[in-house]
């Protein structure tokens, strides 16, 4: 009898590798399409939400969406409700109003050290927008660092567009100890997490970053679907002043010495002032974080 798996041929092929099949398919038991009401409760109190998608032209992308608690929710057990979408001046804006479009969503609450991943189909609604669910599941807090929020200050800036990184945005790449990740393949788009202490992102030139993959649960779902499909989004959070950096590209992972290093072309660059309005406390990084 063939039991059902929740993995492609690319991350299978990672796990493989790896050698770690058996530990994913333990672990892969607790993706479903369901939505349980200690998931639904955990949504009603976020005030943020990590999206992935690809715009009109094909080209991956991770957005940060904000709101009051209760902006995200679930409206059955298959579906969630965005009453707040993406800015105007966001990438992710026109395909998402166009609506049907495969999305991969992460609520990370920093206060929590917890983190939930939900993906599916999203389309617009008068208010915002609404996910079907096909995959829902919850990830172990290794990497996430605490913060708490100490203000909310509406009020979006200056919006900036490239093909490389400034000087300005190597050192913010540098800085972070926290970065979203948007990855797709045939069955679907995908957004994680990736952290560490500041400095795990290496910057190697304008248009190229690198970071090593730090060991996880063993599903492999973004070095999969890289296997399968080279398109990435990065998203950086400048989390005191509220500015986020938004990288679209390609990346490959690089096997070698036991360690694997995922290095990451920047195509398009999208700085926007001011787009998140939480401004967090500094962080009491994860003791999981490796000294790099």
């Amino acid at each position: 009898m063939t039991v059902p798996t929740p993995y492609h041929p690319g991350s299978r092929a990672v796990q493989d590798r790896v050698g770690v099949r058996e530990a994913a398919d333990h672990v892969g038991r607790a993706i479903g399409p369901g939505i349980r009401p200690v998931a639904a409760a955990f949504l009603e109190l976020q005030p943020m939400l990590v999206l992935g998608a690809a715009d009109e032209r094909g080209r991956m992308w991770a957005s940060l969406l904000t709101g009051r608690p209760g902006f995200v929710r679930a409206t059955g057990t298959h579906q969630i409700s965005v009453t707040r979408g993406p800015a105007a001046s966001d990438p992710l804006a026109g395909v998402l109003a166009a609506g049907n479009s495969p999305v991969g969503t992460i609520a990370l609450d920093p206060r929590t050290r917890r983190r939930m991943r939900l993906n599916g189909t999203a389309r617009p609604t008068p208010r915002g927008l609404a996910v079907e669910a096909e995959q829902v599941f919850s990830n172990c807090p290794k990497y996430l660092q605490h913060r708490e929020i100490e203000a909310y200050e509406e009020g979006a800036g200056e919006v900036r567009r490239g093909e490389r990184l400034t000087p300005d945005q190597e050192e913010f790449v540098r800085a972070a100890d926290t970065f979203f990740i948007a990855t797709t393949a045939p069955d679907g788009v995908d957004a994680s997490h990736r952290g560490g202490n500041p400095g795990f992102v290496r910057v190697t030139s304008p248009t190229r970053l690198e970071w090593r993959d730090y060991p996880g649960n063993s599903m492999f779902l973004t070095l999969g679907n890289l296997e399968a499909d080279p398109r990435a989004g990065l998203l950086f959070v400048d989390w005191t002043r509220g500015t986020t950096l938004q990288l679209s590209g390609t990346a490959r992972t690089v096997f070698a010495a036991g360690e694997r290093t995922v290095r990451f072309t920047v195509e398009h660059a999208v700085e926007s002032e001011g787009a998140s309005p939480l401004r967090w406390s500094a962080p009491a990084y994860s003791p999981a974080n490796p000294s790099e």
